[in-house]
């Protein structure tokens, strides 16, 4: 290819750019393209929404998160979390038990049995504050049916349904 011609093509692919990006003339008649303008900023009367900025070391997702005792013990992993009308966390639902899905049951307990102290990595596993044995002898979570948390304590006060 000779250079003038190689020249008229980066010439011809450079004014294409301009053009995409909107830098290039516009015919007349048109309106200059203008950038829309944010929705937040739409409405000066709307109150922005606030931001929080979370370190990436300072929380972690916790379904999946493999569960055990304070004793090292396999405990299961969390599959869900039960929160009451106000969204607080009440409790957590763990798939216990079992091998590769076969013979385990899902449990509930208490929010506040569990410890996320170790939770940095993801590979990291959720403490719970009770036994396999006390886990093993907590009664099947079905859904649909009234729920029986486990609590650490023993002592768990009842969610009280509002009038």
């Amino acid at each position: 290819m000779r250079l003038s011609s190689l020249l008229t093509v980066l010439a011809a692919l450079a004014g294409a750019a301009a053009l995409a990006q909107g830098t290039g003339s516009v015919p007349e008649g048109d309106p200059p393209l203008q950038s829309p303008k944010p929705a937040l900023l739409s409405n000066p009367t709307e109150p922005s929404p606030s931001v929080t900025i979370i370190g990436a070391a300072d929380a972690h997702g916790v379904l999946g998160r493999d569960v055990r005792s304070a004793a090292g013990e396999e405990m299961g992993h969390i599959v869900d979390v039960i929160v009451d009308r106000t969204g607080t966390a009440r409790a957590a639902v763990i798939d216990f038990g079992g091998f590769l899905g076969v013979g385990s049951r899902k449990i509930v307990v208490d929010w506040k049995a569990l410890r996320f102290g170790g939770i940095a990595v993801k590979g990291d596993s959720v403490t719970l504050e009770l036994t396999k044995d006390q886990v093993k002898a907590a009664p099947e979570y079905k859904e649909d049916s009234p729920i029986v948390v486990l609590g650490a304590s023993g002592v768990l006060e009842p969610l009280q349904s509002s009038p």
